[in-house]
């Protein structure tokens, strides 16, 4: 049986060379119920994860053209519920669950009901983000009375975690801390303008008090050795935590690099150009994975974040290849 008390960083700096896997899930759509979700944590539980991480999505723009013609726009959340599902998750399955808290959308007072609710919950594990920006934004623009930056999101939980909430006054009963990681990029953030300043970032949040880092998804490992080499050389020693996801479609060939920021190796791009099928190009992308991962853990690295939006089943298929 888990204990969501689990010591994440130590489990995350074991060097044992026991093989450890965690996976990402996004909360459902509004109005689709948990079954799907469930379905596959029930998929994924037989790999014993070390952790969940569930995404946190904030509200957002929608258009609606009215009966007169004029465009109304109104602001919807598309998948509310993650403080919800990380405590269904934790009570049904008995599994430590890292929830997303980010910036987006959301004002310093959101932010602090939902510490409060998840400290009321019993999770103390988090993973801090800006979040993306706003589809119609042409670029990250906080909410009023928000925060700009992780690093500012970090403050406040570290506020927080010393028993003070954000207008100063102290609480009767702080209850016990949280602990937090944060994003990397193997590839850097789309925003910022050098490795070596995102780089900066990242220690930076590590000298506030982030205790480990989760990559964006990559399909390259020499880029994400790379990446950690230069990390561990200016003094970031924090794990990070490699985050794979199979290529599952002949579509993402131009959609991934578009959304996530990440390259198509040039061999993994020719193998796929040769795949005539959605089926086939899944098939690419389970054995992609499965030996980009082994040689993760020849590399040392023994715990991998997946993200299984759209692929648990090829996920379910790389774990259990890994696993024999």
């Amino acid at each position: 049986m888990h204990n969501q008390f689990i010591d994440i960083e130590q489990l995350l700096r074991d060097q044992s060379g026991e093989k450890h896997f965690s996976f990402e899930v996004l909360p459902p759509l509004k109005g689709n119920g948990t079954e799907s979700l469930f379905s596959n944590i029930a998929k994924l539980k037989e790999f014993n994860p070390s952790f969940i991480n569930i995404t946190t999505h904030h509200s957002e723009y929608v258009y609606h053209e009215r009966e007169d013609g004029l465009i109304e726009r109104q602001r919807i959340r598309r998948r509310p519920g993650t403080v919800a599902i990380a405590a269904a998750i934790q009570q049904r399955y008995e599994i430590p669950v890292i929830p997303h808290v980010i910036c987006s959308g959301a004002t310093k007072e959101d932010i602090e009901y939902e510490l409060l609710d998840l400290q009321f919950l019993g999770v103390n594990h988090l993973l801090l983000l800006r979040g993306d920006k706003a589809r119609e934004d042409r670029m990250f623009t906080p909410t009023e009375n928000g925060h700009s930056h992780t690093t500012e999101l970090i403050e406040q939980v570290n506020l927080f975690n010393k028993g003070v909430f954000i207008d100063g006054s102290e609480m009767k009963n702080p209850g016990a801390p949280f602990t937090y990681g944060v994003a990397c990029y193997p590839e850097k953030h789309e925003e910022a303008p050098n490795i070596e300043e995102d780089l900066r970032y990242l220690k930076q949040k590590q000298e506030l008090g982030a205790t480990f880092a989760v990559t964006q998804l990559f399909y390259d490992n020499k880029k994400f050795f790379d990446f950690v080499e230069r990390a561990r050389s200016i003094g970031i020693t924090i794990p990070i935590v490699p985050g794979i996801k199979p290529f599952a479609k002949l579509s993402q060939l131009t959609m991934v690099p578009k959304t996530f920021h990440c390259d198509i190796p040039e061999e993994l791009a020719s193998l796929a150009k040769e795949c005539k099928t959605d089926e086939e190009a899944r098939q690419l992308g389970i054995e992609w994975a499965t030996q980009q991962v082994k040689e993760l853990y020849a590399h040392g690295f023994n715990n991998v974040h997946f993200y299984t939006v759209s692929a648990v089943k090829s996920v379910h298929e790389v774990v259990s290849r890994l696993l024999k």
